[in-house]
């Protein structure tokens, strides 16, 4: 299968507009048939041994939402104290999560002990099959952009709270919890980006030859 020279060019515009959504979302529910591309496209990730490892929890319910949400805020609290100055002001000032707002939260979760405890790749690097998840909410990601659908990752929760809240098993691990839905608009640069909280890093920097470089001109 050759992918000619259109698609390619699509794939990079989906890369490079790829945004982080926290606010902008729109009330439109997102159709049956969208949901299942994205999922899908989440399903066909690589995945090490091929063991596909993860589960989608579809969250729709607004007290669930409710009870995410008041999790959100309890460790955004936590996390605002480990900034400081001007930069915990700045914090407290961010956007960082549209948990209420998004029609659709998708709680990733990976069970590490799917298809026995031995699978090809995870004998020296057990940790591959989280990765392996981290890699489906990527290709969700580009599926939901695709779409022209916004997605966000709100990691600043605490495990315990999606466990309890969405009556996630012990030996299930979660790895992320997402908020999807219909957008007024995608910004141009991610959003942190545009508010000066970090720039983005040259490329040229990042890159080493043969050997990691002690120092990089």
């Amino acid at each position: 299968m050759t992918i000619d020279q259109a698609e390619r060019d699509a794939l990079y515009k989906i890369i490079y507009s790829r945004r982080d959504v926290r606010s902008d979302f729109t009330d439109e529910s997102i159709s049956d048939a969208v949901l299942s591309r994205i999922l899908s496209a989440g399903h066909h990730a690589p995945s090490v041994g091929f063991m596909q490892p993860w589960d989608f929890i579809l969250v729709q319910d607004e007290q669930t939402k409710q009870a995410i949400k008041q999790g959100y805020e309890q460790a955004s609290i936590e996390s605002a104290q480990q900034f400081l100055g001007s930069k915990r002001t700045q914090y407290q000032q961010i956007k960082l999560e549209g948990i209420l707002e998004a029609p659709l939260g998708i709680c990733v979760t990976c069970d590490r002990g799917r298809n026995g405890p031995v699978v090809i790749g995870r004998t020296i690097k057990p940790e591959m099959d989280l990765y392996s998840t981290v890699c489906a909410i990527q290709n969700m990601w580009l599926a939901a952009r695709a779409e022209n659908i916004g997605m966000g990752w709100v990691s600043i929760i605490h495990d315990e709270v999606l466990r309890e809240v969405l009556e996630i098993p012990k030996h299930i691990e979660i790895i992320a919890y997402l908020c999807l839905g219909h957008v007024s608009q995608f910004h141009q640069k991610p959003e942190l980006e545009e508010i000066g909280w970090l720039p983005r890093e040259e490329l040229s920097q990042l890159i080493h030859h043969g050997k990691w470089q002690k120092s990089k001109s």
